[in-house]
């Protein structure tokens, strides 16, 4: 595929890596179906695929990203830095579920305590390049790019940084429900709650701002009133159920 080909040549240390996100997957969604390991009363390997996708999306989106921008030094520590920290944290949340012990929140001994907050801290620092990328697209002029792309990618890059931030909100809370300690009845496979506040389903609609609103922008509003526009209700939604959560009501109810 030529998207592929392209992909590589952009940032071939951060398409490897999403490579390897994307066949480690495959493999969760086969340990899925073949093994009967369980967190929390729902399927261990449902969490590790989903970071390993989200993961493999996010590093093949901000490759493309950063092949906008000098390539500079900045853009080969920061695109090591997203395969270090990212790199441990599907390792680590992997090897939990092959284990049956959860890999958020898990305070019970403090080895698991410290490995908790060592991924706290690994995705701090993936946020903040969001933010430093973000801070360069205002920098550096890019003349040959439309400037409704531009700014949905801006937009995409900032919302990404603030709702990344959010998983502080449920890492204080020691769980990803609010209202109760525990789920209830769920979503399927997203495992979001059908019966208390999930900031989890902000998280997720924030930070994929990062792909909705410049594939959106280039590919179908082509405009710059429009692109804002998207912005301004993508913004609202993520708000919305952010707000719908912290209030303890359910995304969708039971």
């Amino acid at each position: 595929m030529e998207f592929i080909s392209t992909l590589k040549a952009k940032n071939e240390l951060l398409f490897i890596f999403g490579l390897v996100n994307f066949i480690f997957a495959s493999l969760f969604v086969l340990l899925s179906q073949a093994t009967s390991i369980e967190v929390l009363g729902t399927n261990a390997w449902y969490k590790p695929l989903k970071f390993a996708l989200s993961i493999g999306i996010f590093s093949w989106t901000i490759a493309w990203f950063m092949s906008y921008l000098p390539q500079d030094k900045s853009i080969q520590i920061m695109s090591w830095l997203i395969v270090l920290m990212l790199g441990f944290e599907i390792l680590y949340i992997g090897i939990q579920a092959g284990r049956g012990q959860l890999s958020h929140y898990n305070l019970s001994t403090p080895i698991y305590g410290g490995l908790y907050v060592l991924m706290a801290f690994a995705a701090t620092v993936v946020s903040f390049i969001t933010l430093v990328l973000a801070i360069r697209f205002f920098q550096v002029p890019l003349p040959e790019l439309p400037d409704y792309y531009i700014w949905s990618i801006r937009a995409g890059l900032i919302l990404f940084f603030i709702f990344s931030l959010e998983g502080f909100v449920m890492g204080a809370n020691l769980s990803h429900t609010i209202g109760a300690s525990s789920s209830g009845k769920v979503i399927p496979f997203l495992n979001w709650s059908r019966e208390y506040g999930d900031p989890r389903v902000a998280h997720f609609v924030g930070m994929h701002a990062l792909q909705v609103l410049p594939i959106a922008s280039c590919y179908i509003l082509k405009d710059i009133r429009l692109t804002f526009g998207l912005v301004i209700l993508y913004t609202l939604m993520a708000v919305y159920v952010l707000i719908q959560a912290l209030y303890g009501h359910p995304f969708l109810k039971s």
